[in-house]
């Protein structure tokens, strides 16, 4: 644990994030480079890199029982997605010590560590190797119904308003 002293919290302490609920998740490539495709006509055309991760994406709910995907859109350097944990059965949520968070089987984070591992993997074994992620993601735990709807929509809506994206390289240095 001692290599992560001195590093940021990102998550949300003391909460179980293998709890159920809806939680939103932006992954994003290394640098925010384009590897997944480009958007022309306000419509997402994926590369081979980007077929590759909403391949992956989509299994996700395979490898993992207790998740259902919700609405995703797989851009040129991230991915948006909502994913459902489900009920595992344990039904009341656990405190969790404060600190950096372990890796909890079906948690959030152990979902999105296995699905960019296949992806990595994928391109390592098929002469993709430049390709990278940025270390860890961004998440947004979902309260209700609204900011679920809000999301979705925000996610539908992705690809539309790509112009003016504050993931879209264009845009990083302005």
């Amino acid at each position: 644990m001692q290599k992560y002293k001195n590093k940021k919290q990102y998550r949300c302490k003391n909460y179980d994030y293998s709890q159920s609920g809806y939680y939103f998740v932006t992954i994003c490539t290394k640098n925010r480079e384009m590897f997944f495709g480009d958007v022309k006509n306000e419509e997402m055309k994926l590369s081979e890199i980007g077929l590759v991760a909403e391949k992956f994406w989509k299994e996700t709910s395979v490898r993992f029982s207790i998740v259902n995907l919700n609405e995703y859109v797989v851009m040129p350097n991230h991915i948006h997605g909502i994913i459902e944990i489900g009920d595992d059965g344990r039904n009341a949520p656990r405190r969790v010590p404060t600190g950096i968070q372990p890796l909890i089987k079906n948690s959030l984070s152990s979902i999105i560590n296995h699905f960019k591992g296949n992806v990595k993997k994928y391109c390592n074994k098929n002469n993709l190797e430049y390709f990278a992620w940025q270390p860890r993601f961004h998440d947004r735990i979902i309260r209700n119904d609204g900011e679920l709807n809000r999301i979705r929509e925000y996610i539908i809506n992705n690809p539309r308003k790509w112009e003016s994206d504050r993931n879209n390289q264009d845009n990083l240095f302005m």
